[in-house]
């Protein structure tokens, strides 16, 4: 597995001289070194997705600003956990950056690793599908059910016949389903009306997607969307949790492409996050939107740790 940038140099962080101190940077350790199954980290520094899309460029910081956040998060696993570097989009070829994750993950995957794609835009989805597509293609027999559990403020269900971006990688995902004869499972939690138009939302309807509005996830309303949420799960054999960061409030996530006017604060986000960990069916994790630019006192970066910290607590 060869990632274009391979880094160890942001983990660094506080050391304490008690035992059972240890944080995420006395622990990481290159891919290379991998000498058993663990948590994968692999970073896609790319904006030309959210460019495309007439979003606020700067996700092709996020990788780094991820690994010094979660740096200092405290320790509570058993299994090790690598970093295999990033893959890089300097270049505006968006869609070779997406083909190279893609072969990225197929590897960290066939290697037995879980990984966890620290995204870039949220165009970064279609290339992590692509691989774990491609993984299931080599290792199962029958058509896999994939489900697409996306925590996101948008649909990004855009038509990706006049450009490919940070807008259409679910479009993009159903049309490679139906080219392999793959039934297209995606629940969208978190989605906002204000920002996604009557168009978008026909089309997801047409596409049978399990939907949840930002206004409906309430302390009081959270049993339901549990409910729904494993009802999808158990219909699929496998999971891609994609997390768009943008699904959080902006006084909560202010580091992103499109701030959220309302949004899913992450205590009521955390405990459906930990719902769908606990289903014992995601395959790989990705946390995208991250704009280090736009992100004041590091605070989307910290959500982002926080998250990684709560989907690796149970290994």
């Amino acid at each position: 597995m060869n990632a274009d940038r391979p880094t160890l140099t942001s983990w660094t962080g506080r050391v304490d001289p008690e035992p059972d101190t240890l944080r995420w940077h006395q622990v990481i350790r290159s891919i290379e070194d991998a000498d058993r199954p663990g948590i994968a980290l692999v970073g896609f520094a790319c904006d030309e997705g959210v460019r495309r899309n007439q979003g606020r460029p700067g996700a092709a910081h996020a990788p780094d600003a991820i690994r010094k956040a979660l740096a200092n998060v405290a320790w509570h696993r058993e299994g090790p956990a690598f970093d295999a570097g990033d893959v890089v989009c300097d270049d505006g070829g968006l869609e070779a950056a997406q083909s190279r994750l893609a072969e990225n993950v197929t590897a960290l995957l066939a290697a037995g690793h879980f990984p966890i794609v620290m995204g870039g835009g949220h165009e970064v989805a279609y290339g992590s599908w692509e691989g774990l597509a491609a993984h299931l293609a080599r290792t199962t027999s029958h058509a896999p059910r994939i489900g697409i559990v996306n925590f996101d403020a948008h649909f990004d269900l855009r038509d990706p016949a006049p450009v490919h971006s940070s807008g259409t990688p679910f479009t993009q995902i159903a049309e490679a389903c139906a080219i392999r004869g793959w039934p297209f499972r995606y629940a969208c939690i978190g989605v906002s009306r204000a920002s996604n138009t009557p168009a978008l939302f026909r089309r997801a309807a047409d596409l049978d997607v399990l939907v949840r509005e930002d206004r409906e996830i309430t302390p009081t309303g959270l049993p339901d969307i549990a409910k729904a949420l494993d009802a999808f799960v158990t219909d699929c054999d496998h999971v891609h949790l994609t997390i768009d960061l943008d699904v959080l409030p902006a006084w909560e996530a202010p580091g992103v492409s499109a701030p959220a006017a309302h949004g899913v604060p992450i205590a009521l986000l955390e405990p459906l996050v930990e719902r769908v960990r606990d289903s014992g069916k995601v395959r790989l994790a990705e946390l995208a939107e991250l704009n280090p630019e736009f992100d004041l006192d590091h605070r989307t970066a910290r959500v982002a740790a926080r998250l990684i910290h709560t989907l690796t607590l149970n290994g």
